[in-house]
């Protein structure tokens, strides 16, 4: 729906210094102050989806900081968004919500410098990042070539351990890791906008694994290949899909773009679940020359990302998800 809305939007001359908007559905807006700065700007904000309230405002700033990173960018501060039940919340749970985020900030070394709050139904919490990078280190989701390796830097499966906590059988060790993961600053793409092999780079949020990926595909006009086996997966999140529990958001995901994706005969229904996926603070998502691969997985590792792999390839061709 979104997609249709924009694209019947009419486009109005754009300034030559907006070096990134919404023409491919990128993961923040960039424009460029002078020859060697330019600002990295994006926002993001939800409900909650866990019950402790310091770990919602951890991970919803995990969430909105991952944009800044996935272009290249340095934050450098931010500010919040608050929407709050003031009739329903007791302040002393809206400050754990409010001090989980400024924790997150505290963590990637900014400040949060003001925001806006506001009285509503359900909780809502979130942030705008504001970032900064080279203009010509700026790193889209589109730009991947053709023979180019595709690494994923955090396993898949949070959208399931967030169903099965809804269900009410995720394990403590689920949901230790799904807080984990979905905390962890995707800093790594800090690395990545300064090497000149890595050509697209994104994180995997809402629209799942291979909806993210067909951003990349469309933008660059390519082909990507994926080998499942190869892909990290959270072990609990294996054991949910398998009995059959998900989010309506992967369903939805599926008919959005299914058919733009082949799934090999041998690939099953649990596994196209994991790959439309939604995840929230996912793992940043590198189109990069095979040559420096290595590089970037290690890049990944010494920030702590030990999952980190190559998971696929982009071929010439169609803009398409191949998966086997």
């Amino acid at each position: 729906m979104l997609s249709r809305i924009i694209a019947e939007s009419p486009l109005k001359t754009l300034p030559a210094d907006l070096l990134v908007g919404i023409e491919t559905a990128d993961d923040a807006a960039v424009y460029r102050l002078n020859a060697t700065q330019a600002i990295v700007a994006t926002t993001d904000f939800f409900m909650p989806i866990v019950d402790d309230p310091r770990d919602f405002g951890r991970i919803a700033a995990a969430n909105a900081l991952s944009d800044v990173y996935a272009m290249g960018g340095r934050p450098i501060f931010a500010l919040a968004i608050v929407g709050m039940p003031l009739s329903k919340l007791p302040e002393a749970v809206i400050h754990e919500i409010l001090e989980g985020g400024a924790s997150i900030c505290a963590e990637a070394g900014i400040p949060i410098a003001g925001g806006h709050s506001i009285d509503a139904p359900e909780p809502i919490y979130g942030l705008v990042g504001i970032g900064i990078v080279h203009p010509d280190q700026v790193k889209r989701n589109a730009g991947a070539q053709a023979g180019d390796v595709l690494i994923l830097g955090k396993p898949l499966g949070i959208g399931i351990l967030s169903a099965a906590l809804k269900k009410g059988v995720l394990s403590a060790a689920g949901y230790d890791e799904m807080v984990r993961s979905t905390t962890q600053l995707n800093v790594t793409g800090i690395q990545l906008a300064q090497m000149d092999g890595v050509h697209a780079v994104t994180d995997v949020t809402g629209y799942g694994f291979a909806g993210h990926l067909l951003e990349i595909c469309r933008g660059s006009q390519l082909t990507a290949r994926v080998e499942f086996d190869r892909l990290p997966l959270i072990e609990e999140a294996v054991v949910h899909v398998r009995a059959g529990i998900a989010t309506g958001a992967s369903s939805r995901n599926w008919v959005s773009y299914g058919d733009a994706v082949s799934l090999a005969p041998t690939i099953a229904e649990w596994q196209q679940k994991v790959l439309t996926d939604p995840q929230t603070s996912g793992g940043l998502l590198v189109a990069c020359a095979p040559e420096i691969a290595d590089a970037v997985l290690a890049a990944f590792r010494a920030d702590g990302f030990a999952t980190a792999a190559v998971v696929g390839s982009f071929v010439a061709g169609v803009p398409q998800l191949n998966v086997v």
